[in-house]
């Protein structure tokens, strides 16, 4: 059953789209969410008790702060990334879904490694223990292309299309010059690059589209942070220093 622009108008009890705050759909037969794409401003949202599938349409919602999902139909954790552009999101209810799996502790991990920002998962309090075990024992997620399987997480393969156009996409990036990339690094309070150590800034596994990628992401990244408020700059200066010291933590294993 698909979710349509006059039932959320008429359960929301709003005018238009665009002035609907909460959204109570609970255990309505939902299949069909793609109405989400048009509630840009939506804080609130239940949709407990459906059949829904994928998270494809929450996307849109940037002003979302509790999403609540219980008993649906979300076979994959990858479904998750879906939810990573929502930087005000603190509660999340996803529990009795088929990608929470037979071990829920590891089911939280993951969760709560690529959704660090979570304050309650499942109705129970999110602690700074459990972000900073996360960061250990939760699975990295990849793109919404590729999916978990439930019962031993290993990834499959997208189609042989999706790769061509990533690959297509990433050769489509800008070339940065050595100044480009040490102007985003001087930016960022990081010591400059020499010529001679240039080369070394994109490991050799990467290869000139890696190093393409990255400097573009960062080129990004530095752009959005002059749009963002007190609450977003504090979320990335959080999510940067989670990321950071699990980085410093595997390069001390790589080095033990």
């Amino acid at each position: 059953m698909k979710l349509t622009h006059k039932q959320v108008l008429s359960r929301a009890k709003a005018s238009d789209l665009e002035n609907v705050r909460k959204l109570n759909c609970w255990g309505s037969r939902l299949t069909d969410i793609s109405v989400c794409h048009e509630l840009p401003n939506i804080e609130v949202i239940t949709l407990s008790v459906n059949n829904i599938s994928t998270l494809e349409p929450i996307s849109y919602c940037h002003n979302l702060t509790e999403l609540y999902l219980r008993k649906n139909n979300i076979s994959s954790l990858n479904e998750l990334n879906y939810l990573k552009p929502l930087p005000r999101l603190k509660i999340l209810w996803l529990s009795e879904n088929p990608c929470c799996g037979a071990d829920p502790q590891k089911y939280r991990m993951t969760v709560l490694r690529n959704l660090p920002n979570l304050q309650k998962l499942d109705n129970q309090v999110v602690t700074e223990e459990e972000l900073t075990q996360a960061l250990t024992d939760g699975e990295e997620l990849t793109d919404p292309q590729t999916k978990i399987s439930n019962s031993d997480n290993t990834l499959v393969e997208s189609s042989t299309d999706q790769n061509c156009s990533t690959r297509e996409s990433e050769n489509d990036l800008l070339n940065f010059s050595m100044e480009e990339t040490n102007k985003i690094r001087e930016q960022l309070g990081m010591k400059l690059l020499t010529r001679d150590k240039f080369s070394s800034f994109s490991s050799p596994t990467d290869g000139e589209g890696g190093r393409k990628k990255r400097n573009n992401i960062l080129n990004a990244v530095l752009l959005l942070l002059k749009d963002l408020d007190t609450e977003g700059l504090e979320i990335v200066q959080r999510t940067a220093g989670q990321r950071l010291h699990q980085l410093q933590k595997r390069e001390l294993q790589q080095e033990s």
